[in-house]
């Protein structure tokens, strides 16, 4: 089942307008130099803390505890690289572009620029079946007319994602790598030579150290708990923001386009600093410039704004979040159970 939305126009053209002169009068958008420093230094601690405690315990299988605490770590990594790819820790691009290749080819080996591309046309435009990447029908589908005629591992997977949601994000971290690989050889990624040579480096480095320091099943073992809860728990930072929302018809503008396709995930600090401000993905999508540090403080003024003009605003705690999400699942692969009963 595919949701699409009526676009409703009252002052559409000035309502955007509105809000971000609201926005600005409050000073949201100025850059937050001492969080990111702050930020930054913690996430770089844990990189090194993790490695130098990967060392100095060596050959052990409490290894796994090492790798699950990395796994969180290329996680933190990864939405810093969300947040240097939108430019919310430096103004400029090309300390955003270092910084971003630093901490998405070396750091946790994906390409920094195909994740760029990729996430630019997914703001560009949440949930359109066919402009957005991140509801392009793969392995997992999100438009009922795409569970029609799937045969195979795919249409049993269709007739079971809800399911096989959580396990399959195991295998997220094995897909970035294999996504950037692509990206590179099909001319997607600018910076071939240089990203190629980065990952590389990634790989080397990080397959090298296991196998210097572990036995080769422990380094098997290292590798799969790391990957699958990386890929886990960076899946589940994204699964709560348009997975059951809207779908876009084109015409809305873009607050409507934007607010009514994404869902807030409301929380404490705690919330805020695990999914790296992304629960606060109505007002990150209408201002992804904003620091991440400052979306809490504009999500009152957002909401209050949509209220006022008559836009719905979806705010949810994280569990309802990921049920309402998986409950769409199911849902499109409605016609794929129905087409596979009928056989």
């Amino acid at each position: 089942m595919t949701t699409t939305m009526t676009p409703t126009r009252t002052a559409a053209g000035s309502d955007f307008a509105v809000l971000t002169r609201r926005i600005n009068a409050e000073g949201l958008m100025e850059r937050r130099p001492a969080y990111y420093f702050a930020r930054l230094t913690v996430v770089a601690l844990m990189v090194v803390g993790g490695w130098t405690a990967f060392v100095l315990i060596g050959s052990s299988w409490w290894q796994l505890i090492t790798a699950a605490f990395l796994a969180v770590t290329f996680t933190q990594l990864a939405l810093v690289a969300h947040d240097l790819a939108h430019r919310q820790v430096f103004r400029t691009k090309r300390p955003s572009e270092i910084a971003g290749m630093v901490a998405g080819n070396i750091g946790i080996g994906m390409s920094y620029g195909w994740w760029m591309d990729k996430h630019t046309r997914h703001h560009n435009n949440p949930n359109h079946d066919d402009l957005d990447p991140d509801v392009a029908p793969e392995v997992l589908i999100w438009a009922t007319e795409s569970a029609f005629g799937r045969r195979g591992l795919k249409g049993f997977i269709t007739r079971h994602q809800a399911g096989l949601f959580f396990p399959l994000l195991t295998l997220l971290a094995i897909d970035l790598k294999v996504s950037s690989i692509k990206a590179i050889r099909n001319g997607t990624v600018k910076r071939r030579r240089l990203e190629t040579a980065l990952l590389i480096g990634h790989a080397v480095a990080f397959l090298g150290a296991l196998l210097l320091v572990l036995s080769p099943l422990q380094a098997l073992a290292f590798v799969l708990v790391h990957q699958a809860i990386f890929g886990v728990y960076l899946g589940m930072t994204f699964a709560p923001n348009h997975k059951g929302m809207p779908h876009p018809t084109g015409d809305e503008d873009f607050l409507r386009k934007q607010v009514l396709t994404s869902r807030n995930v409301h929380g404490n600090w705690l919330t805020d600093v695990a999914l790296g401000g992304l629960n606060y993905q109505i007002e990150h999508h209408l201002f992804p410039g904003m620091p991440s540090a400052n979306l809490r403080k504009a999500q009152p003024i957002v909401q209050e704004y949509c209220a006022q003009i008559g836009v719905p605003y979806a705010q949810t705690g994280l569990i309802t979040s990921y049920r309402q999400a998986l409950r769409y699942l199911h849902e499109v692969g409605a016609p794929a159970r129905a087409e596979h009963a009928g056989r």
